[in-house]
C-alpha cells in the first residue's frame, strides 16, 4: 500500500530484514488489495498502446529500455509480497524465506535501474509503462499454483530468454555500465525462477498431480499470450525449469 517508489523499496527491504531477524510474525490475516498503491507516474497503458522504443544504439532508446525494466522490477516488488501475503499460509516457513529474499532483490534491482536512469538524465516515471504484469497477478489471485506457474515460471523465465541479447545490445552501444548491471540482475532472476519452480513442485506434489502437465494446463488457462522461442534453455535448466515444462507450449 506504499505508492512512492523510494518508500516502497525501503519498505520491502525493511520487511525482508525484519523477517530474517525473526521479528515479523508468521501471520497471514491481512487482506491483500486487488491492486497495489501506485505513484502518479508513470502513466500505465495497455501493452499494445506502448510507444516503440526504437533501436537500442541511441541513448533515447536505451533510456526507454531501462525505464521499461525499472517498471518491471517495481511491479515485481509487489508481486513477491502479494505472493507471501496471499498464499503464505499454504506453505512452510521456507516459502516465506524465499519470497522475502526475492522481494528484497526486486527492490535492489529497481534501485539500480532508477539510479542508472538518473545518471542518463531521466528517472522512473518519465515515460509511460504497461500494466501487463499486474493483469497476470489478478488472473491468478485465487490459486497459488497458477500464480507460481505464470509469474516466475512464465514471465520471469521470459526475462532469462531475452536479457542476454539485451546485454549484447547495450555492450554494442558502448554502455558497459548498464550491461554489467543487467548481467547482475539476470543472475538473481535465475534464483527467482528456481524459487517458483521449487515451490510449484512442492504444491503439485502435495496435490498429487504431474508438475509439467499441470504447468501446461495452467499456462493455457491463465496466460494471455504465447510462449515464443528462442528459449534460454541453459538458464532455465539452472532454475529447474526444464524443457518438459514448456516445449509443448512453444509456438
Amino acid at each position: 500500500m506504499t505508492a512512492d517508489p523510494t518508500a516502497k523499496l525501503m519498505a520491502a527491504r525493511a520487511a525482508a530484514r525484519t523477517w530474517r531477524l525473526g521479528k515479523l510474525a508468521r501471520r497471514f490475516d491481512a487482506v491483500m488489495p486487488d491492486r497495489p498503491a501506485r505513484p502518479e507516474t508513470p502513466l500505465l497503458l495497455p501493452p499494445n498502446q506502448m510507444p516503440k522504443r526504437g533501436k537500442i544504439g541511441s541513448e533515447r532508446a536505451r533510456i526507454a529500455m531501462l525505464h521499461a525494466l525499472a517498471h518491471i522490477e517495481f511491479v515485481a516488488i509487489d508481486l513477491a509480497f502479494d505472493l507471501i501475503g496471499r498464499f503464505g499460509a499454504e506453505f512452510p516457513r521456507a516459502f516465506v524465506d524465499d519470497w522475502m529474499r526475492v522481494g528484497a532483490d526486486e527492490a535492489m534491482h529497481f534501485a539500480l535501474l532508477d539510479r542508472r536512469l538518473k545518471q542518463l538524465g531521466s528517472h522512473y516515471g518519465a515515460l509511460p509503462a504497461h500494466d501487463g504484469l499486474w493483469q497476470a497477478a489478478g488472473e491468478t489471485a485465487h490459486d497459488a499454483m497458477a500464480r507460481l506457474a505464470i509469474v516466475p515460471m512464465v514471465l520471469e523465465a521470459r526475462a532469462l530468454d531475452i536479457t542476454p541479447a539485451t546485454i549484447e545490445r547495450f555492450e554494442g552501444a558502448g554502455d558497459k555500465r548498464s550491461a554489467f548491471m543487467l548481467q547482475r540482475i539476470m543472475t538473481d532472476e535465475i534464483r527467482h525462477v528456481a524459487a517458483g519452480t521449487i515451490w510449484f513442485g512442492h504444491a503439485t506434489n502435495r496435490a498429487g498431480v504431474d508438475p509439467a502437465n499441470h504447468y501446461q494446463i495452467l499456462v493455457k488457462r491463465h496466460f494471455r499470450g504465447a510462449l515464443k522461442p528462442p528459449f534460454n534453455d541453459s538458464a532455465r535448466a539452472k532454475a529447474g525449469l526444464t524443457r518438459e515444462f514448456y516445449a509443448a507450449l512453444a509456438e
